[in-house]
Formats: C-alpha cells, sequence, structure tokens
C-alpha cells in the first residue's frame, strides 16, 4: 500500500520572498529568527536536508543528508493559511481574499446582529488574546459577541464558554459563513471560545475554522476521486470545508497532532495524511513568541525519528509549511516568505535538490504522480524529474 504523510509545519517560513514589500514584509525570515533562540535544536531535520535549501544561510551540517529538499514560491496572492493549503493541493488564487483594516461594514454586521440574535462589539482588528482582555467582561456582562479581524482574511467571533455554549457559537460562526460571500467572502470564519474571569481570561482548543469551499477541485478531489484515502489530520478538513477528504480527526495542538499522525503511521491505508500542526502560527508567531517557536520546532524535531521508524517501504514523508510568521518583527501577521520543502522514504533520493520552485503546487502534482493519477491541478511534480 502506497502512502504519503505529509506535515505543515503551520506557518514556518525560511525567508522573504521577491514582492514581500508588497505585503509590508520585507525582511521576514521566520527560519532565521528562530534559530537564534537557545531553545532551537533541529538534528534530524538537518539530516533531511533545511539547511541545505537555496537561500537558507543558518547554518551548514556536514552528515550526510538522508532526504530530498526544495524552496517553494508562492503564487497565489496571499499569505493566508486557506490560500496556502489549496495551492499545496494545486489551486492557485490569482485573486486575494478580501480583508478588512477598518472592519466590516456596517450594513453586515447589523445583518449578523439580527440573524444570530445578539449585538456585537469591537468589529475592527485585534490580537486574539488582547481582545478578549480588552472585551471579555463587557461580553460576559451584555452577552454581546466579540467579532474582530486580522491583516488575514479572517472573521472571528469570540464568547466566553459559560456565556455562550461552543455548540451554539459555532451556530453563530455557521450563519457568518453564509453572509460572508462575494467581496465580503473571507477566507475563514473562526470560532474562538474561552474561558476565565475578568483579568484572567484564556482562549481553548475548542476553536474551530469555517472556510470557503475551494472554487475548483483540488489534488485531494483528484485521489479520492480515484479510490484512494485522504485523511486530515489538525484543521485540514475546515480549511477545505471537507472537500475531497474521506476521513479526518481535529486535535488540541501540536502534540496531539503528531501523535495522531504516528497512530496513522500504525494503521493500513493507501493514500496520503494529510496535517496540520497550527501551534507555530497560532501560540507563537502570531504572539511574537521567539523562543516559544523554537521550542516547539524542536518538539516536532524531537518526535521525527518516531514517525521515520514507522515509515514503510513505500511510504513517503512530505514536510512543508504554508507561509510565514516571522516571531521577531514589529508584525504579528503572517509573512509572505518560501516555504521548506522536505520529502524522505526508501524511493527518494537522498541528498537530492530540487532547486527553487515556482509553487506549492509541486507538493500536490509529485503526491499525483507518486500515486499514478493524471494531475488536472497546477503544479509540476518532483519525483518524474528524478525518474526521468
Amino acid at each position: 500500500m502506497k502512502r504519503i504523510f505529509l506535515i505543515v509545519l503551520d506557518s514556518f517560513g525560511i525567508g522573504e520572498m521577491p514582492d514581500a514589500a508588497n505585503y509590508n514584509d520585507a525582511g521576514s525570515n521566520t527560519l532565521a529568527s528562530v534559530s537564534k533562540s537557545p531553545q532551537f535544536f533541529v538534528p534530524n531535520m538537518a539530516r533531511l536536508g533545511l539547511f541545505h535549501i537555496d537561500g537558507v544561510h543558518v547554518q551548514k551540517t556536514a552528515e550526510e543528508l538522508t532526504g530530498s529538499y526544495a524552496r517553494l514560491a508562492e503564487r497565489s496572492a496571499g499569505k493566508d493559511t486557506t490560500t496556502g493549503h489549496w495551492e499545496i493541493a494545486g489551486l492557485i488564487s490569482e485573486k486575494p481574499m478580501p480583508t478588512f483594516p477598518d472592519g466590516f461594514p456596517d450594513e453586515l454586521i447589523r445583518a449578523f446582529s439580527e440573524a444570530s440574535g445578539r449585538q456585537v462589539l469591537c468589529n475592527r482588528p485585534y490580537s486574539g488574546t488582547e481582545v478578549i482582555r480588552d472585551y471579555g467582561e463587557e461580553h460576559m456582562r451584555t452577552g454581546a459577541l466579540i467579532v474582530y479581524t486580522s491583516a488575514d482574511s479572517v472573521f472571528q467571533i469570540a464568547a466566553h464558554e459559560e456565556i455562550v455554549p461552543v455548540e451554539q457559537l459555532y451556530q453563530y460562526c455557521e450563519i457568518a459563513r453564509k453572509l460572508l460571500k462575494g467581496d465580503l467572502g473571507v477566507g475563514r470564519v473562526i470560532a474562538r471560545p474561552f474561558t476565565g474571569q475578568p483579568g484572567n481570561f484564556t482562549r481553548t482548543s475548542r476553536r474551530h475554522d469555517f472556510s470557503l469551499q475551494p472554487p475548483a477541485d483540488t489534488m485531494l478531489d483528484q485521489l479520492k476521486g480515484a479510490g484512494y484515502d485522504v485523511i486530515g489530520v489538525g484543521k485540514i478538513n475546515d480549511i477545505f470545508a471537507g472537500k475531497g477528504i474521506t476521513e479526518y480527526v481535529r486535535t488540541s495542538g501540536n502534540a496531539e497532532g503528531i501523535e495522531r499522525t504516528i497512530e496513522y503511521l500504525d494503521k493500513d491505508f493507501e493514500g496520503l495524511c494529510f496535517v496540520n500542526l497550527v501551534d507555530f502560527d497560532m501560540l507563537y508567531g502570531h504572539r511574537n513568541d521567539v523562543d516559544g517557536y523554537a521550542a516547539a520546532l524542536s518538539f516536532f524535531d524531537k518526535k521525527l525519528p518516531q514517525i521515520t521508524g514507522r515509515m514503510r517501504s513505500d511510504d513517503i514523508l512530505m514536510i512543508t509549511a504554508d507561509h510565514g510568521c516571522d516571531p521577531a518583527t514589529p508584525s504579528t501577521d503572517h509573512s509572505r516568505e518560501y516555504v521548506p520543502f522536505l520529502m524522505y522514504g526508501d524511493r527518494i533520493p537522498a541528498g537530492k535538490n530540487f532547486g527553487t520552485r515556482s509553487s506549492f503546487a509541486d507538493i500536490g502534482a509529485t503526491v499525483l504522480s507518486f500515486f499514478g493519477v493524471k494531475s488536472h491541478i497546477a503544479g509540476n511534480p518532483l519525483l518524474t524529474e528524478e525518474q526521468e
């Protein structure tokens, strides 16, 4: 049985793209920033080729490399989780998803308030931790929903779990998702439940994303249509709105995501296990926590031998990212960066540099090529080039 385990280290960029200045991200380099932390130690990714990727000048290792590697550029217009994952799966977003730096239009907020039966607080860009600090007490007193956005294409709703039960919060997100169409069609509506008391609020792990459905078929649809399993771990099912997924499991963070991945390594299936590890972005990149980010990378790296040790002879491991989120810059938003691509398995050439690729979509094309499925998506497969 052929299997691919595709792991996205959410926001692990490796240096600014040529158009980074257009996104206010000149100089961003997530890898370079976190590598300066004493918490940074990734010898297993180093052996896969991380520090030999084009443009990476963090450090070089003399040991023999065990994997292939490449630097991937994003063709899509944006630097969002949704566009990044869609492009990995072969769908290029030519038009950026809408953002709302001044908050959402009054008519939309009125429509949402009427449909939900609750008033709205905030309605402007805000840090997720600061918005519950500043509006949480009023929310608990009035029952009004905290609606906010960021530099990304998101409509976020925060509510205390004792005031708004989580399932009801999800229903409010579904209402917002139906309203946010056309020019208002943000990439994601995100439920942000929290607990605690004024002065000590904490966001919980019961976050849930409600994404736009991909407007065309992706690598996932093609695999599913060819009879292969397409398993989503973490927020993969949410990002693709369930389209092309045959089975999924949500996770509370990186540790659980890694454990679920290891469990799937011990299961019999044929197809793709697509994993998102969200903590790099959610807990550390957006909070400018360099040491936390570095420690999370080191934790993942320490778990890598458990993953590779369970791989079968026809398995392939792929490690990549969907955008950057440099925690050392003043910005707390995503950054327009190249992302790494590491590939490992018995049939993968060791030490092969596939250079700088023009699109994340080369991943999806490579997956389809491995399974012998004719590609109808963007991207050019890497493995075919090696075989030729």
